[in-house]
Protein backbone atom coordinates (compact mmCIF):
# COMPACT_ATOMS: atom_id res chain seq x y z
CA UNK A 1 0.00 0.00 0.00
CA UNK A 2 2.54 2.48 1.25
CA UNK A 3 4.74 1.30 -2.21
CA UNK A 4 1.08 2.46 -4.24
CA UNK A 5 0.86 5.67 -2.40
CA UNK A 6 4.39 6.49 -3.00
CA UNK A 7 3.91 5.41 -6.91
CA UNK A 8 0.76 7.96 -6.69
CA UNK A 9 2.15 10.55 -5.27
CA UNK A 10 5.32 10.71 -7.70
CA UNK A 11 3.01 10.64 -10.61
CA UNK A 12 0.92 13.71 -9.08
CA UNK A 13 3.77 16.03 -8.68
CA UNK A 14 5.54 14.68 -11.95
CA UNK A 15 2.33 15.88 -13.60
CA UNK A 16 1.86 19.20 -11.53
CA UNK A 17 5.49 19.71 -12.33
CA UNK A 18 4.53 18.99 -16.15
CA UNK A 19 1.75 21.79 -15.74
CA UNK A 20 4.10 24.33 -13.76
CA UNK A 21 6.62 24.10 -16.81
CA UNK A 22 3.64 24.72 -19.28
CA UNK A 23 2.47 27.42 -17.35
CA UNK A 24 6.46 29.23 -17.20
CA UNK A 25 7.03 28.40 -20.94
CA UNK A 26 3.59 29.49 -22.04
CA UNK A 27 3.93 33.11 -23.88
CA UNK A 28 1.03 34.79 -21.81
CA UNK A 29 3.24 34.17 -18.64
CA UNK A 30 5.86 35.68 -20.20
CA UNK A 31 3.92 38.56 -21.13
CA UNK A 32 2.02 39.11 -17.97
CA UNK A 33 5.82 39.14 -16.30
CA UNK A 34 6.89 41.45 -18.54
CA UNK A 35 3.92 44.09 -17.93
CA UNK A 36 3.87 43.42 -14.27
CA UNK A 37 7.95 44.46 -14.57
CA UNK A 38 7.02 47.48 -17.12
CA UNK A 39 4.39 48.68 -14.56
CA UNK A 40 6.75 48.38 -11.85
CA UNK A 41 9.83 50.25 -13.68
CA UNK A 42 7.13 53.01 -15.30
CA UNK A 43 5.73 54.17 -11.77
CA UNK A 44 9.07 53.74 -10.17
CA UNK A 45 10.71 56.11 -12.50
CA UNK A 46 7.74 58.69 -12.91
CA UNK A 47 6.64 58.91 -9.23
CA UNK A 48 10.56 58.19 -7.51
CA UNK A 49 8.68 54.93 -5.51
CA UNK A 50 11.22 51.97 -6.77
CA UNK A 51 11.26 50.36 -2.84
CA UNK A 52 7.61 51.32 -2.08
CA UNK A 53 5.44 47.97 -0.96
CA UNK A 54 2.47 48.84 -2.39
CA UNK A 55 3.59 49.79 -5.98
CA UNK A 56 5.80 46.44 -5.35
CA UNK A 57 2.83 44.16 -4.73
CA UNK A 58 0.49 45.74 -7.25
CA UNK A 59 3.22 44.74 -10.06
CA UNK A 60 3.32 41.85 -8.64
CA UNK A 61 0.10 40.79 -8.88
CA UNK A 62 -0.48 41.95 -12.23
CA UNK A 63 2.81 40.11 -13.14
CA UNK A 64 0.67 36.67 -12.41
CA UNK A 65 -2.96 37.21 -12.47
CA UNK A 66 -3.01 39.25 -15.91
CA UNK A 67 -3.87 35.87 -17.98
CA UNK A 68 -7.06 34.74 -15.31
CA UNK A 69 -7.99 38.79 -15.44
CA UNK A 70 -8.39 38.43 -19.18
CA UNK A 71 -10.23 35.66 -19.00
CA UNK A 72 -12.69 37.15 -16.63
CA UNK A 73 -12.86 39.74 -18.65
CA UNK A 74 -13.70 37.45 -21.68
CA UNK A 75 -16.33 35.78 -19.98
CA UNK A 76 -18.47 39.08 -18.86
CA UNK A 77 -17.91 40.27 -22.39
CA UNK A 78 -19.51 36.69 -23.88
CA UNK A 79 -22.22 37.13 -21.17
CA UNK A 80 -23.44 40.95 -21.79
CA UNK A 81 -23.52 39.68 -25.42
CA UNK A 82 -25.75 36.87 -25.38
CA UNK A 83 -27.84 38.03 -22.33
CA UNK A 84 -28.63 41.55 -24.27
CA UNK A 85 -27.19 41.23 -28.30
CA UNK A 86 -25.58 44.61 -27.92
CA UNK A 87 -22.22 45.69 -28.82
CA UNK A 88 -22.38 48.58 -26.25
CA UNK A 89 -23.13 46.02 -23.63
CA UNK A 90 -20.55 43.55 -24.41
CA UNK A 91 -18.03 46.58 -24.25
CA UNK A 92 -19.62 47.51 -20.68
CA UNK A 93 -19.32 44.16 -19.66
CA UNK A 94 -15.30 43.99 -20.26
CA UNK A 95 -14.67 47.52 -19.66
CA UNK A 96 -16.35 47.11 -15.80
CA UNK A 97 -13.95 44.53 -14.56
CA UNK A 98 -11.23 46.65 -16.04
CA UNK A 99 -12.07 49.75 -14.71
CA UNK A 100 -12.69 47.99 -11.05
CA UNK A 101 -9.51 46.26 -10.90
CA UNK A 102 -7.53 49.45 -11.68
CA UNK A 103 -9.42 51.73 -9.42
CA UNK A 104 -8.38 49.09 -6.87
CA UNK A 105 -4.82 49.68 -8.07
CA UNK A 106 -5.03 53.08 -8.08
CA UNK A 107 -6.28 53.07 -4.68
CA UNK A 108 -3.72 51.06 -2.97
CA UNK A 109 -0.68 52.80 -4.77
CA UNK A 110 -2.22 56.24 -3.63
CA UNK A 111 -2.91 54.36 -0.05
CA UNK A 112 0.36 53.13 -0.17
CA UNK A 113 2.18 56.75 -0.70
CA UNK A 114 3.34 54.70 -4.06
CA UNK A 115 1.96 58.08 -6.20
CA UNK A 116 2.77 61.26 -6.35
CA UNK A 117 -0.26 63.04 -4.63
CA UNK A 118 -0.03 66.46 -6.83
CA UNK A 119 0.28 64.33 -10.11
CA UNK A 120 -2.76 62.27 -9.04
CA UNK A 121 -4.68 65.17 -8.27
CA UNK A 122 -3.35 67.18 -11.66
CA UNK A 123 -5.34 63.89 -13.18
CA UNK A 124 -8.51 64.19 -11.30
CA UNK A 125 -7.74 61.65 -8.77
CA UNK A 126 -6.74 58.06 -8.43
CA UNK A 127 -10.71 57.10 -9.41
CA UNK A 128 -10.56 59.38 -12.76
CA UNK A 129 -6.71 58.31 -13.60
CA UNK A 130 -8.32 54.76 -13.19
CA UNK A 131 -10.94 55.38 -15.41
CA UNK A 132 -9.10 57.35 -18.03
CA UNK A 133 -6.31 54.41 -18.39
CA UNK A 134 -9.52 51.43 -18.51
CA UNK A 135 -10.65 53.54 -21.45
CA UNK A 136 -7.11 53.75 -23.25
CA UNK A 137 -6.54 50.27 -22.50
CA UNK A 138 -9.52 48.95 -23.70
CA UNK A 139 -9.79 51.40 -27.21
CA UNK A 140 -5.91 50.51 -27.58
CA UNK A 141 -6.55 46.50 -27.69
CA UNK A 142 -9.71 47.16 -30.03
CA UNK A 143 -6.80 49.05 -31.96
CA UNK A 144 -4.54 46.62 -32.30
CA UNK A 145 -7.03 43.72 -32.73
CA UNK A 146 -8.28 45.32 -36.08
CA UNK A 147 -5.13 45.76 -37.21
CA UNK A 148 -4.11 41.77 -36.81
CA UNK A 149 -7.36 41.18 -38.12
CA UNK A 150 -6.24 43.69 -41.46
CA UNK A 151 -3.32 41.79 -41.92
CA UNK A 152 -0.67 44.05 -39.66
CA UNK A 153 1.16 41.94 -37.35
CA UNK A 154 0.60 39.28 -34.71
CA UNK A 155 -2.51 39.62 -32.20
CA UNK A 156 -0.59 39.08 -29.29
CA UNK A 157 2.35 41.40 -30.25
CA UNK A 158 0.08 43.91 -31.13
CA UNK A 159 -1.61 43.88 -27.90
CA UNK A 160 1.67 44.05 -25.81
CA UNK A 161 2.95 46.57 -27.88
CA UNK A 162 -0.42 48.99 -27.46
CA UNK A 163 -0.57 48.12 -23.66
CA UNK A 164 3.43 48.35 -22.88
CA UNK A 165 2.62 51.89 -24.50
CA UNK A 166 -0.36 52.79 -22.33
CA UNK A 167 1.51 51.83 -19.33
CA UNK A 168 3.99 54.07 -19.60
CA UNK A 169 2.31 56.97 -20.83
CA UNK A 170 -0.02 56.45 -17.83
CA UNK A 171 2.93 56.13 -15.45
CA UNK A 172 4.23 59.63 -16.47
CA UNK A 173 0.79 61.49 -17.41
CA UNK A 174 -0.49 60.87 -13.58
CA UNK A 175 2.91 62.29 -12.31
CA UNK A 176 1.48 65.65 -13.70
CA UNK A 177 4.47 66.00 -15.91
CA UNK A 178 3.16 68.48 -18.55
CA UNK A 179 2.50 67.75 -22.12
CA UNK A 180 1.95 63.93 -20.88
CA UNK A 181 -0.54 64.43 -18.77
CA UNK A 182 -2.76 65.93 -21.22
CA UNK A 183 -2.00 63.05 -23.59
CA UNK A 184 -2.45 60.73 -21.07
CA UNK A 185 -6.04 62.43 -20.85
CA UNK A 186 -6.88 62.87 -24.74
CA UNK A 187 -5.76 59.54 -25.18
CA UNK A 188 -7.95 57.48 -22.96
CA UNK A 189 -11.20 59.48 -23.38
CA UNK A 190 -10.47 59.84 -27.62
CA UNK A 191 -9.65 55.95 -27.40
CA UNK A 192 -12.97 55.75 -25.45
CA UNK A 193 -15.21 57.32 -27.34
CA UNK A 194 -14.13 55.93 -30.58
CA UNK A 195 -14.69 52.14 -28.91
CA UNK A 196 -17.44 53.04 -26.96
CA UNK A 197 -19.32 56.08 -30.27
CA UNK A 198 -18.36 52.95 -32.43
CA UNK A 199 -20.42 50.10 -30.69
CA UNK A 200 -23.08 52.76 -30.09
CA UNK A 201 -23.62 53.33 -34.26
CA UNK A 202 -23.63 49.90 -34.99
CA UNK A 203 -26.65 49.03 -31.71
CA UNK A 204 -28.33 52.27 -33.49
CA UNK A 205 -28.21 50.75 -37.05
CA UNK A 206 -29.21 47.49 -36.11
CA UNK A 207 -32.48 49.14 -34.69
CA UNK A 208 -32.78 51.33 -37.38
CA UNK A 209 -32.47 49.78 -40.12
CA UNK A 210 -34.27 50.40 -43.30
CA UNK A 211 -35.25 47.68 -45.63
CA UNK A 212 -34.00 46.34 -48.81
CA UNK A 213 -31.11 44.66 -49.90
CA UNK A 214 -28.46 41.69 -49.39
CA UNK A 215 -28.05 40.04 -46.26
CA UNK A 216 -24.58 38.79 -45.38
CA UNK A 217 -25.15 35.56 -42.75
CA UNK A 218 -21.26 33.99 -41.88
CA UNK A 219 -20.41 31.53 -39.54
CA UNK A 220 -18.74 27.57 -38.85
CA UNK A 221 -22.12 26.59 -39.93
CA UNK A 222 -20.69 23.24 -37.87
CA UNK A 223 -23.38 21.86 -38.56
CA UNK A 224 -26.08 23.91 -40.33
CA UNK A 225 -28.89 24.03 -37.84
CA UNK A 226 -32.82 25.16 -37.55
CA UNK A 227 -31.82 28.08 -36.31
CA UNK A 228 -29.63 29.05 -38.73
CA UNK A 229 -32.69 28.27 -41.12
CA UNK A 230 -34.65 30.37 -38.97
CA UNK A 231 -32.29 33.66 -39.20
CA UNK A 232 -32.46 33.31 -42.49
CA UNK A 233 -36.51 33.43 -43.05
CA UNK A 234 -36.62 35.74 -39.83
CA UNK A 235 -34.05 38.24 -41.38
CA UNK A 236 -35.63 38.01 -45.56
CA UNK A 237 -39.17 38.92 -43.80
CA UNK A 238 -38.32 41.20 -41.42
CA UNK A 239 -35.56 43.18 -43.74
CA UNK A 240 -37.35 42.47 -47.10
CA UNK A 241 -33.79 41.25 -48.73
CA UNK A 242 -33.85 39.91 -51.63
CA UNK A 243 -31.34 37.44 -51.00
CA UNK A 244 -28.91 35.91 -48.32
CA UNK A 245 -25.63 35.43 -49.06
CA UNK A 246 -23.81 32.05 -46.79
CA UNK A 247 -20.28 31.99 -46.40
CA UNK A 248 -18.86 29.36 -44.27
CA UNK A 249 -15.79 29.84 -42.01
CA UNK A 250 -12.80 27.67 -43.21
CA UNK A 251 -9.92 27.57 -41.38
CA UNK A 252 -10.34 30.24 -39.00
CA UNK A 253 -6.78 32.38 -38.72
CA UNK A 254 -6.39 31.64 -34.62
CA UNK A 255 -6.83 27.98 -36.03
CA UNK A 256 -4.70 28.00 -38.62
CA UNK A 257 -2.24 29.90 -36.84
CA UNK A 258 -1.97 27.38 -34.20
CA UNK A 259 -1.59 24.87 -36.74
CA UNK A 260 1.17 26.31 -38.34
CA UNK A 261 3.02 26.69 -34.92
CA UNK A 262 2.47 23.15 -33.77
CA UNK A 263 0.14 24.10 -31.04
CA UNK A 264 -3.02 22.23 -32.42
CA UNK A 265 -3.27 18.97 -34.21
CA UNK A 266 -6.02 17.09 -35.40
CA UNK A 267 -6.32 13.63 -33.83
CA UNK A 268 -8.79 11.84 -35.17
CA UNK A 269 -11.93 11.89 -36.34
CA UNK A 270 -15.37 11.14 -34.37
CA UNK A 271 -18.11 10.32 -36.33
CA UNK A 272 -17.47 12.14 -39.05
CA UNK A 273 -15.58 15.18 -36.91
CA UNK A 274 -12.46 15.74 -36.98
CA UNK A 275 -11.31 16.05 -33.58
CA UNK A 276 -9.14 19.14 -32.80
CA UNK A 277 -6.12 18.84 -29.91
CA UNK A 278 -3.64 21.02 -28.43
CA UNK A 279 -0.28 20.13 -28.28
CA UNK A 280 2.52 20.48 -26.01
CA UNK A 281 3.76 23.57 -27.77
CA UNK A 282 -0.04 25.22 -26.92
CA UNK A 283 -0.01 28.37 -24.58
CA UNK A 284 -2.03 27.29 -21.41
CA UNK A 285 -3.20 30.60 -21.30
CA UNK A 286 -4.64 30.37 -24.17
CA UNK A 287 -8.57 29.61 -25.35
CA UNK A 288 -7.48 28.32 -28.60
CA UNK A 289 -11.34 26.60 -29.06
CA UNK A 290 -13.95 28.54 -27.32
CA UNK A 291 -16.80 26.83 -29.88
CA UNK A 292 -15.20 23.53 -28.96
CA UNK A 293 -13.41 20.53 -30.36
CA UNK A 294 -14.91 18.94 -33.15
CA UNK A 295 -15.21 20.38 -36.62
CA UNK A 296 -17.08 19.30 -39.54
CA UNK A 297 -14.49 20.10 -42.85
CA UNK A 298 -15.36 23.05 -44.79
CA UNK A 299 -16.28 21.36 -47.67
CA UNK A 300 -18.58 18.99 -45.66
CA UNK A 301 -20.42 21.93 -43.95
CA UNK A 302 -20.75 23.41 -47.40
CA UNK A 303 -22.51 20.61 -48.70
CA UNK A 304 -24.86 20.22 -46.05
CA UNK A 305 -25.62 24.27 -45.80
CA UNK A 306 -26.95 23.47 -49.69
CA UNK A 307 -29.13 20.61 -48.88
CA UNK A 308 -30.81 22.14 -45.92
CA UNK A 309 -31.72 25.43 -48.00
CA UNK A 310 -32.67 23.55 -50.85
CA UNK A 311 -34.64 21.22 -48.82
CA UNK A 312 -35.96 24.34 -47.12
CA UNK A 313 -37.14 26.16 -50.51
CA UNK A 314 -35.29 28.73 -49.93
CA UNK A 315 -32.97 28.22 -52.88
CA UNK A 316 -34.24 31.19 -54.76
CA UNK A 317 -33.21 33.56 -52.14
CA UNK A 318 -30.10 31.97 -50.77
CA UNK A 319 -26.74 32.64 -52.58
CA UNK A 320 -23.72 30.24 -51.13
CA UNK A 321 -20.37 31.63 -51.22
CA UNK A 322 -16.90 29.83 -50.91
CA UNK A 323 -14.15 32.50 -51.97
CA UNK A 324 -11.71 30.24 -50.32
CA UNK A 325 -8.88 31.77 -51.68
CA UNK A 326 -9.69 35.66 -50.78
CA UNK A 327 -10.97 34.09 -46.80
CA UNK A 328 -7.43 32.34 -46.67
CA UNK A 329 -5.83 35.43 -47.09
CA UNK A 330 -7.87 37.98 -45.82
CA UNK A 331 -10.18 36.70 -43.67
CA UNK A 332 -13.91 37.63 -43.31
CA UNK A 333 -13.03 40.77 -44.00
CA UNK A 334 -12.07 39.87 -47.33
CA UNK A 335 -15.09 38.59 -48.10
CA UNK A 336 -17.18 41.23 -47.36
CA UNK A 337 -15.32 43.47 -49.45
CA UNK A 338 -15.68 41.35 -52.43
CA UNK A 339 -19.57 41.28 -52.03
CA UNK A 340 -19.62 44.49 -52.04
CA UNK A 341 -17.47 44.56 -55.20
CA UNK A 342 -19.76 42.15 -56.26
CA UNK A 343 -22.93 43.94 -55.11
CA UNK A 344 -21.98 47.83 -56.03
CA UNK A 345 -24.50 50.51 -54.17
CA UNK A 346 -26.48 47.37 -52.79
CA UNK A 347 -27.09 47.71 -49.14
CA UNK A 348 -25.99 45.25 -47.27
CA UNK A 349 -27.41 43.38 -43.85
CA UNK A 350 -25.23 41.46 -41.15
CA UNK A 351 -27.07 38.41 -39.86
CA UNK A 352 -25.86 36.62 -36.45
CA UNK A 353 -26.55 35.12 -33.73
CA UNK A 354 -25.59 36.64 -29.69
CA UNK A 355 -23.37 33.90 -29.13
CA UNK A 356 -19.31 34.14 -29.28
CA UNK A 357 -18.98 33.36 -33.12
CA UNK A 358 -21.99 35.85 -34.13
CA UNK A 359 -20.41 38.76 -31.81
CA UNK A 360 -17.40 37.91 -33.78
CA UNK A 361 -18.90 38.15 -37.46
CA UNK A 362 -20.91 41.37 -36.08
CA UNK A 363 -17.37 42.90 -35.37
CA UNK A 364 -16.10 42.09 -38.78
CA UNK A 365 -19.80 43.78 -40.23
CA UNK A 366 -19.10 47.02 -38.23
CA UNK A 367 -15.29 47.52 -39.25
CA UNK A 368 -16.29 46.57 -42.68
CA UNK A 369 -18.31 49.57 -43.59
CA UNK A 370 -21.59 50.96 -42.52
CA UNK A 371 -23.47 47.93 -42.94
CA UNK A 372 -26.87 47.10 -41.17
CA UNK A 373 -27.01 44.44 -38.59
CA UNK A 374 -29.63 42.35 -37.84
CA UNK A 375 -29.20 40.12 -34.73
CA UNK A 376 -31.47 37.46 -33.13
CA UNK A 377 -31.25 36.47 -29.28
CA UNK A 378 -30.05 32.87 -28.65
CA UNK A 379 -32.83 31.69 -26.88
CA UNK A 380 -34.17 28.61 -28.43
CA UNK A 381 -32.04 26.33 -26.67
CA UNK A 382 -30.69 25.06 -30.23
CA UNK A 383 -26.72 24.61 -29.69
CA UNK A 384 -23.89 23.07 -32.15
CA UNK A 385 -22.17 21.94 -29.68
CA UNK A 386 -25.24 19.68 -28.31
CA UNK A 387 -25.87 18.30 -31.68
CA UNK A 388 -21.80 17.25 -32.22
CA UNK A 389 -22.51 15.30 -29.45
CA UNK A 390 -25.19 13.62 -30.56
CA UNK A 391 -28.27 15.38 -29.39
CA UNK A 392 -31.50 15.34 -32.18
CA UNK A 393 -34.33 17.14 -33.05
CA UNK A 394 -31.69 20.47 -33.61
CA UNK A 395 -31.17 20.16 -37.37
CA UNK A 396 -33.44 19.55 -40.45
CA UNK A 397 -34.16 16.29 -42.03
CA UNK A 398 -31.56 16.28 -44.74
CA UNK A 399 -28.61 17.45 -42.43
CA UNK A 400 -29.80 14.85 -39.71
CA UNK A 401 -29.47 12.40 -42.28
CA UNK A 402 -26.39 12.98 -43.55
CA UNK A 403 -24.87 13.09 -40.18
CA UNK A 404 -25.88 10.00 -39.63
CA UNK A 405 -24.38 8.53 -42.42
CA UNK A 406 -21.22 10.23 -41.40
CA UNK A 407 -21.25 8.42 -37.93
CA UNK A 408 -21.54 4.92 -39.93
CA UNK A 409 -18.74 6.32 -41.89
CA UNK A 410 -20.36 5.10 -44.99
CA UNK A 411 -17.59 5.25 -48.08
CA UNK A 412 -20.83 7.10 -49.98
CA UNK A 413 -23.15 9.26 -49.07
CA UNK A 414 -26.22 9.86 -50.66
CA UNK A 415 -28.89 12.75 -49.93
CA UNK A 416 -31.49 15.23 -51.01
CA UNK A 417 -30.94 13.32 -54.98
CA UNK A 418 -27.08 13.56 -54.93
CA UNK A 419 -24.06 11.58 -54.12
CA UNK A 420 -20.83 12.64 -51.94
CA UNK A 421 -17.37 10.38 -51.14
CA UNK A 422 -17.16 10.29 -47.80
CA UNK A 423 -12.42 10.97 -47.32
CA UNK A 424 -12.47 10.98 -43.58
CA UNK A 425 -15.36 13.32 -42.88
CA UNK A 426 -14.95 15.45 -46.23
CA UNK A 427 -17.87 15.12 -48.48
CA UNK A 428 -17.14 14.88 -52.53
CA UNK A 429 -19.79 15.16 -54.76
CA UNK A 430 -19.61 13.05 -58.21
CA UNK A 431 -18.91 9.72 -56.30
Amino acid sequence: MAAIDSDRKSTTLSAFAGKFARYVRSPSTRMAAFTGLLFYLSYAYAHSSGTNAALIGVSVFIGIFIPSYAKLSNKAELWANNRFGFVTAGRLGRFIPQYAFNLAAFGIMTWGGALDRGGIASVGGFASAALVTSLASQGIQYLALYLFARGVGDANRNVQIGLSFVIVLTALGTAGLPFVREAFLVLGFGLGAVLFGVGLLSDIRSVAAPKGGVGMFFGTFNPFHNTHLTIVRRAIAERGLDKVIIHPTLIPRLHADAFRKGQLRVGRLENGFQIYETTDKADVNVDYLPTGNMFLPPDTRQALIELAVAEAGLGDKVELAFYREIYDTKGFHGVVAEIKRRNPGVRLHCLHGTDFGGMWIRQICDESGWIYPWRILRRDGVSATAIRKGAKGMTSGVVTDVLEQLTENRPVVTAGGRRFRNDNGVLTEGA
